[in-house]
């Protein structure tokens, strides 16, 4: 019996281990979308471990999916840059995630929102600190904006008091020119935003253990993703372009 619970208690410990090992991972991703990780950018694809420091960024018309070790959702819109600071999931999920720019969302698992967490999203010059919520946020030339959609979070940016955002609809703004305030929107437009970072039906996009498969080569000017299984019916080609990055584009049979 002694053994017994010697070894529950070592696989435990291994299974603790491991989850602090996988704080993130990307879920689902609409093309093209890139992964930045020691200085190198390669095609993001699902089931991608991320790391303190890995930087995303999404082209025209993509979105990215990602899961958070503690359970919650963010999503990425087009066009967007998104770094991931600091993350650490021990007795607290501890994590420090930057939206350099465009579109994101975060929402808690609903059932684990009693989870303990702190985590900072910084959109730009604004700063949200996160307990357990649905938030949806963005970052433009214009401005930094976060708007509340469930819960409560406190949000800031430098220079200027920290506020308390815990009515839904409300959000805050910060212009590059100008005071930061807060405001309220109403359900039609939350909804026209939250499709900058939903996945489209009829777009180019991979989830976590759908039918395809995403294989990759690299060769001296090209990389060629080929899907599978056969037949190959459905072929995604990346050719580099001056700036480095891959430019994707589709072909259905």
């Amino acid at each position: 019996m002694r053994t017994t619970k010697m070894l529950l208690g070592a696989a435990l410990l291994a299974a603790a281990g491991l989850a602090a090992a996988e704080p993130a991972r990307v879920e689902a991703v609409q093309y093209p979308a890139w992964l930045e990780r020691g200085g190198n950018a390669v095609p993001l694809t699902p089931g991608t471990r991320l790391e303190p420091s890995d930087k995303l960024r999404t082209g025209a018309n993509a979105r990215v999916q990602l899961r958070m070790g503690e359970g919650s959702t963010v999503k990425l819109g087009e066009n967007a840059q998104f770094v991931i600071e600091k993350m650490d999931d021990r007795s607290v999920f501890r994590a420090a995630l930057s939206v350099i720019t465009g579109a994101f969302r975060f929402t808690t698992d609903a059932l684990r929102k009693s989870q303990r967490r702190d985590i900072a999203i910084k959109v730009k010059n604004v700063t949200a600190g996160i307990r357990g919520t649905d938030l949806w946020g963005k970052s433009t030339g214009e401005r930094d904006l976060v708007c509340l959609l469930e819960g409560k979070i406190s949000v800031g940016s430098e220079g200027h008091p920290t506020v308390t955002l815990d009515q839904p609809l409300d959000f805050y703004q910060k212009p590059r020119e100008g005071e930061p305030a807060v405001a309220r929107v109403d359900a039609k437009q939350v909804e026209i935003w939250s499709q900058e970072t939903e996945i489209s039906r009829d777009g180019p996009a991979a989830r976590m253990g759908g039918q395809w498969s995403v294989i990759a080569g690299k060769f001296t000017v090209d990389v060629l993703l080929f899907v599978s299984p056969p037949p190959l019916s459905h072929v995604v080609e990346a050719v580099f372009t001056s700036g480095n990055d891959p430019a994707f584009c589709t072909t259905m049979s």
